[in-house]
């Protein structure tokens, strides 16, 4: 077992990228038992410097649907919608620079390669689901992915839970795309359970500033504190920029969290990730947001500074309530041209409205012109360990915590600063450089709204949408996802870390 687990360990760790001589006639073998075409006539495009950085990173989507899998509709759906986008019927290749640099190649796609039918031990399937059902998915994040063909994955898991009738496991690598462009990809591939004819109803667009940087200067008849107010509108922004780029690279240097039952003890390891899920009702979200004055964002970070406050205290038995820890979470921000840092809607899903153009791009068929790939920056964003009396306290703090890094230009500047970084000292100093800076932070968070509507995906109904992922260096993951009236909390967990991790 141990020798199973270090020689998966060993095939997780190997460079991304597929070497190949280009010299043979338009088609090459690529690594070891590659066994398929590559179609390397074609130049192929360059894997972004984002995605060149999250290498050890897999992004899994937990699908609950509401009636037994029809395998053969399933497989006709993923060929049709999902293995035509280029992206996924391509493979990393090396080109022929001095340096190597690795590109997407188209290749032959083999679904049998793809599709996955475990046969799980039917006595622990019928004792129970649930726990057959997460003890599987755990595992995925323990075993490596082929890189001789396409990074994804569709496990189909048929046999009912207390949740769904049966369950998809989709796993990505998340040079695929962000999770956004993998969204976007998703809800391409569903129709509305309604009208199964039509793209599931989305949130409306939102009211939006506009950044700071793009308004307008007041006009003359505004007056004199109107044109003040403008100008110290771009100091604040400056700087909150220089703060939160020091701090940034203070943090790659040295600046480090404390050491809290929430901060991962061994960072070589890929240790196993138990995914988890429970839903919070969204109108209750909304009241929140709506009493307060603020953002669903706000109200979630909230609540999880809430949540880990709880369980930090209950776990150590602090007696000292009055004591406060800040701890940290690295945030991978869309970088998409659609919206603004200083919107006061969702910060962590900026790209989202730009995703429903796209989806209406691969609609009309025009799917190779579609940006995908990793459009990312990073926002190191506080998280507070304290206890309240008063529950909308949390909610408070969030807020002021997330309308503090909107009036900053943090994300811009370190997706420029890891591009830098990777051309100037290249892959293996860049990816250590980033490994390093998520080490001293404690935890993941992302949060990504999805349709207001039950979709339907490959003619299947879908109950649930439960996004995660593994390959970051903390212990804890945490993700929101939207669907319908429901907000899913997502958490990845380290086994040997958190082995409470249902409490």
């Amino acid at each position: 077992m141990d020798a199973a687990a270090g020689a998966a360990n060993k095939l997780r760790r190997r460079a991304l990228s597929v070497s190949v001589d280009t010299e043979t006639n338009g088609t090459a073998a690529a690594g070891v038992g590659l066994g398929r075409a590559v179609h390397a006539e074609e130049p192929g495009e360059l894997v972004s410097p984002s995605a060149r950085l999250v290498e050890d990173f897999y992004i899994v989507v937990v699908i609950g649907i509401a009636t037994p899998v029809n395998l053969p509709v399933v497989r006709a759906g993923i060929e049709a919608q999902l293995a035509r986008y280029p992206r996924f019927r391509s493979i990393q290749v090396k080109d022929g620079s001095k340096d190597g640099h690795p590109r997407w190649v188209p290749t032959t796609v083999n679904l049998d390669d793809h599709i996955i039918y475990p046969k799980l031990d039917a006595a622990a399937v019928a004792c129970d689901p649930d726990r057959a059902l997460e003890d599987y998915v755990a595992t995925l994040s323990t075993l490596p992915m082929d890189e001789s063909r396409p990074l994804w994955e569709f496990h189909i898991l048929d046999f009912p839970t207390s949740e769904a009738a049966a369950t998809t496991a989709i796993r990505v690598h998340h040079s695929l795309g962000d999770g956004m462009s993998l969204l976007t990809l998703l809800m391409a591939c569903t129709r509305s359970a309604a009208d199964p004819a039509r793209l599931p109803a989305m949130p409306p667009l939102p009211t939006r500033a506009g950044a700071i940087w793009e308004r307008p200067r007041p006009p003359a008849s505004a007056g004199a504190l109107a044109f003040m107010a403008w100008v110290w509108s771009f100091a604040v922004l400056a700087w909150h920029t220089l703060v939160d780029v020091v701090a940034f690279f203070a943090t790659i240097l040295f600046l480090r969290d404390p050491h809290t039952i929430f901060k991962r003890v061994n960072h070589g390891a890929h240790q196993r990730k138990r995914v988890v899920h429970r839903g919070l009702s969204l109108d209750d979200v909304k009241f929140v947001k709506n009493a307060m004055n603020c953002t669903v964002n706000d109200v979630l970070v909230g609540v999880t500074y809430a949540a880990l406050s709880r369980y930090y205290f209950r776990k150590t038995g602090e007696a000292d309530t009055s004591k406060e820890i800040q701890m940290r979470s690295v945030l991978l921000v869309n970088l998409r041209p659609t919206t603004s840092l200083q919107s006061k809607d969702l910060l962590f899903s900026r790209s989202y409205y730009h995703g429903q153009a796209c989806v209406n791009m691969i609609e009309s068929g025009m799917e190779s012109d579609v940006k995908w790939g990793n459009e990312l920056g990073f926002i190191i964003l506080p998280f507070h360990i304290g206890q309240h009396d008063d529950p909308l306290q949390y909610v408070r703090k969030a807020k002021k915590t997330v309308d503090r890094k909107k009036s900053s230009l943090e994300v811009v500047f370190t997706h420029l600063a890891a591009e830098v970084i990777l051309k100037i000292f290249g892959l293996k100093a860049a990816g250590a450089i980033f490994h390093r800076m998520i080490s001293q932070t404690t935890v993941s968070f992302s949060n990504m709204i999805g349709p207001v509507e039950q979709v339907e995906f490959c003619g299947h109904p879908v109950v649930f949408i439960a996004p995660s992922g593994y390959g970051p260096p903390e212990a804890l993951t945490l993700n929101f996802q939207s669907y319908v009236n429901t907000m899913m909390v997502n958490l990845a967990a380290d086994e040997a870390q958190f082995p409470d991790v249902h409490d």
